[in-house]
């Protein structure tokens, strides 16, 4: 059976110098992703400057979709994002996250249907991260000198380390994949959720175990290295915490505001 087409999503928020780190690795992946989506949630003129630069000398088509600044909106512009995809399957990391280089190659090997994948993160400390670069640094020696935290998600291995559950602990947005026929089917992101970092990621991945598709959680492979930074404040996470509970609770499918609004305008 042939590989399907990956759609690799990279969300990011003003943070171009990053960004570009993330981009670095893709550029050296063992395989190529089908197509780069950029989904901006307001960034200023540097973030599209990188981006214009970094698309026009790929290999696959890159597509920079943005909205306006009003907040933190990130499922809204991850729903444009994925109603814009082409591709069968989609993997989802952020802007401050370095691919392994066998990170797209790695995705495709585990992607199975009636599955969704979670994968893992090791972390690079903040005052390190302007030295860390993409097939420069000696992640090992950084890893064994505390540099890079987290090493034994941080490690590839010959062969993946694969759990199949219905697990709530360890839903991270910053590395998980899905069939885009299978996101379109639960409506996409909730957009009801607002605020930073709480819920949405986890609420996605509660309405696909309720669609019967239960996730893969990868170790040693399909790994990304995260760029340690200041925490931004959490705000609304009672509610957003109630409103993941219900979902859990209520074995909702579909959210109420998701892609379904995008889809039109995207043929």
């Amino acid at each position: 059976m042939s590989q399907p087409k990956l759609s690799l999503i990279i969300s990011t928020y003003n943070r171009p110098d990053v960004l570009a780190k993330c981009f670095a690795g893709v550029d050296l992946q063992s395989q190529a992703p089908h197509e780069v989506l950029i989904a901006d949630d307001g960034s200023k003129a540097p973030t599209r400057a990188l981006v214009e630069t970094w698309a026009k000398t790929r290999s696959f088509p890159v597509k920079h979709v943005w909205h306006e600044d009003d907040g933190f909106r990130k499922t809204i512009i991850l729903n444009k994002a994925v109603a814009a995809a082409s591709g069968d399957y989609l993997v989802f990391t952020d802007g401050d996250c370095v691919p392994h280089r066998r990170f797209v190659e790695d995705h495709l090997a585990v992607a199975e249907r009636g599955f969704w994948v979670q994968a893992r993160r090791c972390f690079v400390e903040e005052k390190f991260v302007p030295q860390f670069a993409a097939g420069h640094t000696p992640v090992l020696r950084w890893m064994l000198s505390g540099r890079i935290t987290g090493a034994a998600k941080g490690l590839r291995l010959p062969f993946p380390v694969v759990k199949r559950d219905t697990a709530q602990r360890g839903i991270i947005g910053c590395n998980m994949a899905a069939w885009r026929d299978d996101v379109v089917a639960v409506n996409g992101f909730d957009e009801e959720y607002s605020g930073w970092g709480i819920g949405e990621d986890s609420d996605l991945g509660t309405r696909l175990y309720h669609l019967g598709r239960a996730r893969k959680f990868v170790y040693a492979h399909a790994i990304v290295f995260h760029l340690n930074h200041p925490m931004a404040p959490r705000d609304h996470v009672g509610a957003s915490l109630a409103r993941l509970d219900e979902t859990i609770r209520s074995k909702r499918l579909r959210c109420a505001r998701g892609i379904d609004q995008y889809l039109a305008a995207s043929k």
